[in-house]
């Protein structure tokens, strides 16, 4: 446990969360001093929880504190992350935010496997594991951008019964039309996205990845794997989606929302 007075933070890192069939995922948890309950943001997802938004992204850091002044006023910039929020802007109003890097990418062992059922039934315990601790009010948000958006479609389909909000952003819910072919046309985005964003950041890449600004440690470690078993260790993705006009993936991610009930939440 560490703690930032400067940022009037207590933080923990890499707490366990362990899955139904026993996979240990990492969380690092930024909350408010004292023992007090707190509402909770929870992102869960694949860029390295660690991985400074500086350090992963540069080229659009300094775009974004050139363009947007608000990001970088009132924060050290020290916890920033890509496409999640800055605990050192929601902690002070009286939040916990949680941050699971997803089964196989980061700090957490297993295989990586990008928006699967297995990804989503992670997230509902995660929810479920952030509302059962002492700091917590039993209230959990969902928030963040992109991937960190899509996933909350998958998890609310699940009802889990302490998502209490979720803030969708750039958040695709049909992955034939908005993620793999815009108006017909196939976008080749996810065959750059998987290599460059996540098998980068994947568990295990450890000693040859970076390292967090704020423990030291590797970000996606802490053992450090071979290629071989890396390529063992996650699912292939976005190879095949310019093989016909629907690959059988893609049918799979929009079938994963389908015929769920959604007027109850």
């Amino acid at each position: 446990m560490a703690h930032d007075s400067a940022a009037g933070l207590v933080i923990e890192w890499d707490v366990p969360i362990t899955a139904d069939d026993g996979t240990v995922l990492r969380a690092d948890v930024f909350r408010p001093a004292g023992d007090g309950q707190h509402p909770v943001i929870l992102t869960y997802g694949p860029y390295a929880k660690g991985l400074a938004f500086q350090d992963g992204y540069a080229d659009q850091w300094e775009l974004m504190v050139a363009a947007h002044l608000d990001v970088a006023r009132g924060s050290s910039g020290l916890y920033q992350n890509w496409e999640v929020v800055d605990p050192e802007k929601w902690v002070p109003d009286g939040y916990v935010c949680v941050r699971v890097d997803s089964r196989g990418a980061g700090r957490s062992p297993g295989r990586l496997d990008p928006f699967s059922p297995r990804e989503t039934r992670d997230l509902y315990e995660c929810i479920e594991w952030a509302a059962a601790q002492p700091w917590s009010t039993g209230k959990v948000g969902l928030n963040g951008i992109s991937y960190y958006a899509m996933n909350q479609w998958h998890v609310a389909g699940l009802a889990p019964p302490h998502l209490a909000a979720m803030c969708v952003w750039e958040g695709a819910a049909d992955f034939y039309r908005d993620g793999a072919y815009h108006g017909g046309i196939l976008s080749t985005f996810w065959q750059h996205w998987y290599p460059n964003q996540v098998t980068t950041v994947q568990h295990g890449v450890g000693d040859r990845g970076a390292r967090s600004r704020a423990t030291g440690e590797t970000v996606a470690g802490p053992e450090t794997l071979s290629d071989t078993e890396l390529a063992g260790a996650r699912a292939g993705f976005g190879a095949g989606f310019g093989a016909g006009a629907l690959s059988a993936w893609a049918t799979g991610f929009a079938g994963s929302s389908a015929g769920r009930d959604w007027t109850h939440r």
